[in-house]
């Protein structure tokens, strides 16, 4: 090995600080990855399942399309009534798997371990189904993977609910009540882009008149009422995994103010009843604090920020104070 040349210089690093204070950023690393080989009937059959209690539901709903408010029982046939749910059914499926593939691609992109989604289906619930599913099967390796998993499904239902929103409104109609209408059905509480849509399809209703709802319309107001649960800021729920992305361990106290919001939406309306048993439940499980990440102190960049502000649009929009409710109650256009 040679020597240096004589003209330079002997140099003492002994007495050298670092360029910066701050503690160096952390990457944390890309996990193992193989996607696994599981058996795919449980999928399939849980879809197929729910593809049948949707299309019963959606047949339930055209029904009552058809009749537009009045006592009369519609004469169709069974495979034209269920040929018919599948408006409803075929667009609440593209909802809420388009929701959950967007949590299952996100997590493939990090190399996360993650199942195909689960369909729950319901028969004889007025949705057909208790929505969908994934399982994360593996440590979220950092901020920006839990933040872009978090936020993928929401957006990617979102985005499939507005058109069906636009095309089941086109398809819906205006009505007059009958004279002897006694309200005994359920009234929807509506989203602020559910009443949007409806102005700007029909402009304002006068009184005595109703949106007669198409089953396409339907599958667009439970999609969006999905989406805004999701979106709540508790615990592990999508809203959650978003606002400890954006606060870090700050995003306890919001799952700890949100949870008496919940308790009194439900007294605003029982339809919050069960959801506020489950989120509840979810916090005594789990604990109220978010599992932490390797790179918590790590802040967002802006554009990530900029997402996370139309997360809170999309729950403004899809919210409801009371989605389900007897319409005696309330009274109608």
């Amino acid at each position: 090995m040679g020597t240096p040349p004589p003209d330079v210089p002997d140099i003492d690093f002994s007495s050298s600080r670092p360029l910066s204070d701050e503690p160096p950023v952390v990457i944390p690393p890309t996990p193992s990855y193989r996607l696994r080989r599981e058996p795919l009937w449980r999928y399939v059959v849980l879809f197929a399942l729910t593809m049948v209690s949707t299309t019963q539901a959606g047949g339930l709903h055209y029904a009552s399309f058809i009749v537009a408010f009045s006592e009369s029982i519609p004469n169709i046939p069974l495979a034209s009534l269920l040929l018919h749910g599948l408006w409803y059914s075929l667009s609440i499926l593209a909802i809420l798997g388009c929701h959950e593939l967007g949590h299952y691609y996100a997590c493939r992109y990090y190399r996360v371990d993650a199942s195909r989604p689960y369909f729950l289906p319901m028969p004889f619930l007025l949705t057909g189904t208790l929505g969908a599913f994934i399982r994360i099967r593996a440590p979220i390796p950092g901020k920006r993977a839990l933040f872009d998993i978090g936020i993928a499904g929401p957006i990617a239902g979102f985005l499939v609910a507005v058109p069906v929103l636009l095309v089941g409104m086109h398809l819906s109609t205006v009505v007059k009540l009958p004279a002897d209408f006694r309200g005994d059905v359920f009234e929807l509480g509506e989203p602020l882009l559910f009443k949007a849509a409806e102005w700007l399809t029909f402009g304002n209703i006068p009184d005595g008149y109703s949106v007669n709802m198409h089953p396409m319309a339907f599958a667009a107001w439970f999609g969006m009422l999905a989406t805004a649960l999701n979106l709540f800021p508790i615990g592990q729920l999508d809203g959650g995994h978003i606002s400890y992305a954006v606060l870090g361990r700050r995003s306890t106290v919001v799952t700890m103010v949100m949870v008496p919001c919940l308790i009194g939406l439900s007294f605003v309306s029982t339809s919050w009843v069960v959801w506020t048993v489950l989120t509840v439940g979810m916090l005594l499980v789990f604990g109220p604090r978010h599992p932490r990440v390797i790179d918590e102190e790590l802040p967002l960049d802006p554009s990530r920020l900029w997402l996370a502000a139309f997360a809170l649009l999309m729950f403004v929009l899809c919210f409801t104070p009371a989605p389900i409710q007897p319409s005696a109650l309330v009274g109608r256009h």
